[in-house]
């Protein structure tokens, strides 16, 4: 093996939720050119990574020092009077807990993408509660697997075949065949060719119908006519009911496709109330499928430092917690903050109008490993090493298991904690100075 060959076991890929951490990795004069057990996302991430040829920082456009761009941040964060710091759903946990920290210190608000994402389920979590467990016993336990408003065979393609559908385990000797697939969804995805049964229903129908399926599960009548309503006729409603009831131990895995659709956080209520009614007669659970490769890692280290999993505001000397007055895309879309730290994520390539043109406006601090169209318009931008790739740490899988990063190579920039760090130092110092 020469020199320049090197091969890491065991990598783990942060593309999405399923953070898979049986990666080999081959790489070679610095790029990952083999990606062994990777899926078609996770080979792309892999082998389209290369180091780009960038200043570590710039500001306002032009190359800087990383020491100039640190004071220009700090001076720039520490005179704003409603600062937001938003992202941190692509970075490590270490990462993730000094940006709050910044945010605490600065008196601003923080949020992560949940908040355009995942933001009704924690919401929903916080009302009802939630029935849960990891992949790892999905794999071994689970005979009834429902997709919800999700269509992993596109999202997340080695869910189906690492955590739920495909794999043996120790009371699914058999793997698919001791299994049952259920997919509802507003139209035929990619994923229904995985399914046993598939149910369409109406757009903006899904609470409606798991409402229906609370009220089946506890013996209530429905009126036939209910079936019209929702897009289901209610003998498949009643056959899933008896599904679940039925079964050793189900698990529903909802998506977006649930949560930012009409009804929002009381749809992902609506799903985790079933989950636990349906514990009177088995063993059920209900999780969210994740997209960003840490944004569970993210929920987690805000709701540890602060009480609350997104949308945090520190201006009174404490964290208050209230989406749709302190998430980014509202305080942006009115014109309220003056100053954002944006630590890997793109809301000038995602966000709506009102809010992308709010954001170019203020100074904008960004740490990104590519020239995003956010670091385009940014007043300091920092160019930092990729997570899982260039950086250890820790992140957080969808089911909440913290898993350790092994990287393939070093990267000349920065990492997000160490830029983070220092612009945090710079702050403390300047209110002490002031």
């Amino acid at each position: 093996m020469s020199e320049t060959l090197k091969v890491v076991e065991n990598a783990t890929c942060t593309f999405c939720g399923c953070v898979c951490d049986d990666m080999e990795l081959t790489v070679e004069g610095g790029r990952i050119t083999k990606a062994k057990n990777a899926c078609v996302l996770g080979k792309a991430w892999f082998l389209n990574h290369h180091v780009e040829d960038r200043p570590v920082a710039a500001i306002e456009g032009r190359a800087a020092t990383l020491e100039e761009a640190v004071e220009r941040a700090a001076q720039i964060l520490a005179r704003a009077r409603y600062p937001i710091v938003y992202g941190l759903s692509d970075t490590t946990c270490e990462a993730q807990r000094v940006a709050v920290g910044i945010a605490d210190r600065i008196g601003g608000c923080v949020d992560t993408t949940t908040s355009v994402c995942h933001g009704p389920s924690g919401m929903a979590f916080q009302g009802v509660g939630e029935v849960t467990c990891s992949l790892g016993e999905v794999k071994n336990r689970a005979d009834l697997v429902i997709f919800w408003g999700s269509n992993p065979a596109e999202s997340h393609p080695r869910h189906f075949t690492r955590y739920s559908v495909m794999p043996k385990g120790l009371f699914v000797p058999n793997g698919r065949k001791d299994r049952t697939v259920v997919l509802v969804d507003v139209r035929r995805t990619k994923s229904a060719a995985a399914a046993d049964v598939f149910l369409q229903i109406k757009p903006r129908k899904d609470f409606e119908a798991l409402w229906a399926l609370r009220g089946l599960i506890k013996g209530v009548k429905l009126d036939p006519g209910i079936g019209d309503s929702i897009g289901i006729p209610l003998a498949q409603l009643e056959d899933l009911g008896r599904r679940m009831k039925s079964c050793k131990f189900g698990v529903l895995f909802f998506g977006m496709g649930l949560s930012m659709t009409r009804g929002k956080h009381l749809n992902a209520e609506a799903a985790l109330a079933l989950a636990r009614d349906l514990n009177r007669y088995t063993r059920f659970v209900a999780k969210p499928m994740r997209g960003h490769g840490n944004v569970t890692g993210a929920d987690n280290v805000v709701s540890w430092q602060t009480g609350y999993p997104f949308g945090v505001h520190f201006g009174r000397g404490y964290p208050r917690f209230n989406p749709g007055e302190f998430t980014t895309v509202d305080t942006l879309s009115r014109g309220e903050a003056d100053a954002a730290l944006i630590v890997s994520a793109d809301p000038m390539s995602n966000f709506p109008q009102p809010a992308r043109e709010h954001l170019q406006r203020i100074p904008v601090i960004v740490l990104d490993p590519k020239l995003s169209e956010t670091a385009k318009v940014a007043a300091v931008s920092f160019t930092t090493a990729t997570y899982g790739i260039n950086v250890a740490g820790t992140v957080y899988r969808m089911d909440d298991v913290p898993i350790p990063l092994r990287p393939a190579f070093e990267s000349p920039y920065p990492s997000d904690e160490k830029v983070l760090r220092a612009i945090d130092e710079r702050i403390r110092n300047l209110q002490e100075s002031a």
